[in-house]
């Protein structure tokens, strides 16, 4: 009877074997711009929320003209701590090295002493290539070429990926490109530097001398002299044109109903094949894209950070089957007027159901929010309370896990079926060995 247990005994070990787990556990924006342009590339972009409103040939390489002048402000400024008390001797070197190239220049005059900040008012007021040769003879230590090196590894620092300059000026160079992408990244680190928006809205200046005025080629900013240029919203900030090669270039700002704009124009026609001048058509279109931007766009709140985003179902917590979600941030983004919230779609990335515990904060999924088939953003949503975990519900759905698990169900059959074939083994055994149990004799007396 033994040796029939122990057999049963391991057959039901080996089974075992094959039908458990290894282990169980309880715990499982583009917009529709509506502006025919006259200039080849152009980039305009929203300042409050850093959107790219519009572009056209953004990364197409450019003759940029004088609004080189930018990032030799940029080197400039990084390399003299005090404009005004930093004097430099104007060399006639310097001086002849523009001659015959029909240069824009401030009128410096060799051997006089001159500060940074004229030089700089020099630079960017009239677009002064003097200017731009002396202040990069002097950061570079006499070395221009040195100098240039140092503009190139500012734009690489920018993250710019379509720039190379061979100048400090601007003369058209085969070595010497950007995109009206790239200089929008230039422009707008400028802008933080010290007396740059001031120097580059300037309209004129008497910073040589009042018989030496220095006057600006923005006519955008010049209600004196733009005529029909003239634009009141705009600031700053640098002209360039060397002929067809270039075009009419322009990068500018434009503030108005709280709203600012940069623009950055290159390529538009200089002069036909007669000789005659075209209208300044990078101004044009700065104007008309910054007229379309104030009149249709605006911010607008997309996602409170309070609203509430979606449920989902939550496991093993006390007396309660839900967790609402809620997004990490709000959104703000630069939208055409007429755009209503209810018209911003939201795709949700979140579970069924998850497992308590929780914790209030937890990152559960995102959502991200498009508009006209342009993704907007995408946020993290996050749990909107701390929920604790059951132990008795988690214990309960764990036995209930077991009981109802394949592999239980085939081994308590298995154990049932060897019950019953041990009931009958141990039934036919006892009869037999009733059957043959021998008879007693009794003696008679």
């Amino acid at each position: 009877m033994k040796k029939i247990i122990s057999v049963m005994l391991s057959c039901l070990i080996v089974l075992s074997a094959f039908l458990l787990p290894e282990t169980i556990s309880a715990d499982a924006a583009a917009f529709n711009v509506d502006v025919k342009l006259k200039s080849k590339s152009v980039y305009l972009e929203n300042l409050d929320t850093e959107t790219v409103v519009f572009e056209q040939e953004a990364n197409a390489r450019r003759f940029p003209a004088s609004t080189t002048k930018i990032m030799t402000y940029i080197i400039t400024a990084e390399n003299v701590s005090d404009y005004r008390h930093t004097y430099v001797t104007v060399k006639e070197r310097l001086l002849s090295m523009l001659d015959g190239t029909g240069s824009s220049v401030a009128g410096l005059k060799a051997g006089e002493k001159v500060s940074i900040y004229q030089l700089l008012c020099c630079l960017m007021i009239p677009s002064g290539n003097d200017a731009a040769l002396i202040l990069a003879d002097y950061i570079g230590n006499g070395s221009i070429e040195k100098f240039v090196d140092m503009m190139n590894a500012k734009a690489k620092e920018l993250y710019c990926t379509g720039t190379h300059f061979a100048n400090p000026h601007g003369l058209n160079d085969p070595n010497h490109y950007t995109t009206v992408a790239d200089m929008a990244k230039i422009a707008k680190y400028a802008m933080t530097l010290p007396e740059f928006n001031e120097i580059s809205n300037m309209t004129e200046s008497d910073c040589l001398g009042e018989d030496r005025y220095l006057i600006t080629t923005n006519y955008m900013i010049d209600e004196g002299r733009g005529g029909d240029y003239y634009y009141e919203y705009a600031a700053g900030i640098k002209t360039g044109a060397t002929g067809n090669d270039s075009g009419y270039c322009l990068v500018s700002t434009a503030s108005k109903g709280g709203y600012t704009y940069l623009c950055v124009a290159y390529g538009a026609p200089y002069e036909d094949k007669n000789g005659n001048d075209y209208d300044n058509g990078a101004m044009i279109d700065s104007v008309n894209l910054y007229e379309w931007a104030f009149d249709n766009l605006s911010i607008k709140t997309i996602l409170d950070k309070n609203e509430l985003m979606k449920e989902i179902r939550i496991n093993y917590a006390w007396n309660k089957d839900t967790i609402q979600l809620i997004p990490a941030r709000g959104v703000t983004e630069l939208m055409p007027y007429d755009v209503t919230i209810e018209s911003i779609d939201k795709t949700f990335s979140v579970p069924e159901e998850i497992d308590a515990p929780v914790k209030e904060g937890d990152k559960i999924g995102t959502v991200t929010l498009s508009y006209a088939n342009q993704q907007l953003a995408t946020v993290d949503l996050l749990a909107g309370e701390t929920v604790e975990r059951s132990d008795l519900i988690t214990a309960a759905d764990g036995l209930k896990t077991i009981a109802t698990s394949e592999w239980f169900i085939i081994t308590a059959s298995v154990i049932v079926l060897l019950i019953i074939i041990y009931i009958i083994i141990v039934g036919v055994y006892n009869r037999r060995k009733k059957k043959y149990r021998p008879v007693k004799k009794y003696r008679k007396f």
